[in-house]
């Protein structure tokens, strides 16, 4: 399974109309298909990031069923749906990713995801994305399954977590940086937000045996996002 993970920079005065492209038009249209699905529309939490940034992914049942999803929106029936988004924003990025063998998510029923918009409380999510040591990506695939993420499950079974790792990303083949993880968490207790922007990390969680200090050996440069799902957005 493939995602289609784009950061649009939306124009500020057509947000809305940017968002109802996706709400009524694409979601409902590959609804009515059976390879691809839209499965998250984010905005960047106000106080995050750039300004009007909104972030989608979209699951892909396969190769074959990117290319066809390529050529519809080329020259088939998602073409005007393309043109129409690209008057609503100046600029774009994407790249295609595949899930770590450790990710919790690997496979999605495309067909159990929601047909039609539905309404729900919005989700605030984390998204790191993790440059590894040049030569170390395999490495670091495998530590921060074996490392990070066992310890996340720790705490949340001493529900002491702030996070929940949802799934881990690499970039495809030919589809993006070659040495790019991407960390997808749900952000499970927001309040829990504050000491971490407030302050510094306490010290004891930068000892030797944490996450911290030993991911140095394999990486020292990773970016977050904070994201909040539309009301709407079908994965939550």
């Amino acid at each position: 399974m493939l995602f289609v993970h784009e950061v649009h920079e939306v124009a500020g005065a057509h947000e809305a109309e940017f968002e109802a492209t996706f709400r009524d038009r694409l979601l409902p249209t590959l609804a009515r298909g059976r390879d691809a699905r839209l499965l998250h529309f984010l905005h960047h939490a106000h106080g995050s990031g750039a300004s009007y940034r909104v972030v989608t992914v979209l699951a892909v049942r396969d190769g074959v069923a990117w290319q066809a999803l390529g050529e519809r929106m080329r020259q088939g029936d998602l073409a005007a749906w393309a043109s129409q988004l690209d008057g609503l924003r100046s600029q774009s990025a994407a790249k295609v990713l595949v899930p770590l063998p450790w990710s919790p998510l690997q496979e999605i029923d495309l067909e159990q995801l929601p047909e039609e918009p539905a309404d729900h409380e919005p989700v605030l999510f984390m998204e790191d994305t993790v440059w590894p040591h040049v030569g170390r990506l395999d490495r670091y695939i495998e530590r921060s399954g074996s490392h990070y993420f066992a310890s996340m499950q720790a705490q949340a079974e001493e529900g002491a977590s702030l996070l929940e790792i949802q799934a881990a990303f690499r970039n495809a083949f030919g589809a993006g940086r070659s040495r790019e993880i991407v960390l997808w968490q749900k952000v499970v207790r927001p309040k829990g937000l504050v000491p971490l922007l407030a302050g510094e990390v306490p010290e004891r969680y930068k000892a030797p045996g944490t996450w911290l200090h030993d991911a140095l050996e394999v990486r020292d440069r990773w970016e977050s996002r904070l994201l909040r799902s539309a009301r709407w957005s079908p994965g939550v």
